[in-house]
């Protein structure tokens, strides 16, 4: 019988890191799951066998933290997921230096930051790092102006996650950027394409093709190819 898969999730107290969670347990991978507020994981604690780690992705010292706790850990899959949407009105005139720069750095800084930690956890043979980017972060698409400052904010993601793979020891290594297509989520709303369970499925699936392959791939969550 074959070990189980591991997987560490960034982020996974509801939405779509909930989903991810919830998909890989029903495929038999060992979880661990982190959350900014290990008070409000109810629903993470009720699918059962997770590892729960507290984790806000923006403190530097909860990084240290986790890495501590995680120590001699070996991971088949990293997926960061956690991220914002960032404040209401994205026009440049309407926003603040903070409100843009808390968007930044969360969506595009410290994903990178936590995954420039652990890189060196993931497996070998076959092991995946995966953002959870977007559609709206293709420069080459234009759609949805009045999510402007989101848009900027996964491009600024992908073109990281572009300059962090060019430095990786390791270049066999499978990164993926990933649009889990238009959620039900708090973020998404109800008028959305797909349900979670629909886009984490397709995600998973996308994670055990691309495993093994290495290099940088922008996919949706059907892996159809997305220009950058």
């Amino acid at each position: 019988m074959s070990k189980a898969k591991t997987a560490l999730i960034i982020g996974a107290s509801r939405g779509l890191g909930l989903g991810l969670v919830k998909t890989l347990l029903a495929d038999g991978w060992q979880v661990t799951a982190t959350v900014r507020n290990p008070q409000n994981a109810d629903a993470l604690r009720a699918l059962g066998d997770v590892r729960i780690e507290k984790l806000d992705m923006d403190d530097q010292q909860a990084i240290s933290a986790l890495s501590q706790q995680l120590k001699g850990d070996v991971f088949d899959l990293l997926f960061v997921n956690a991220g914002v949407k960032g404040p209401e009105v994205q026009t440049p005139g309407g926003a603040s230096l903070a409100d843009v720069g808390q968007l930044f750095f969360t969506n595009a800084v410290a994903p990178i930051n936590l995954a420039q930690r652990f890189v060196g956890q993931i497996r070998p043979d076959g092991g995946v790092l995966a953002f959870m980017s977007s559609v709206l972060g293709s420069v080459t698409m234009p759609d949805a102006p009045e999510l402007a400052l989101y848009k900027a904010s996964k491009a600024a993601l992908n073109s990281m996650t572009n300059s962090f793979v060019t430095q990786l020891a390791e270049p066999a290594l499978t990164v993926l950027s990933l649009h889990p297509g238009w959620v039900k989520t708090d973020m998404g709303g109800e008028g959305a394409d797909i349900d979670v369970q629909t886009s984490t499925r397709g995600l998973v699936d996308q994670v055990n093709a691309y495993a093994g392959k290495g290099g940088h791939h922008f996919v949706n969550y059907r892996g159809e190819t997305i220009p950058w």
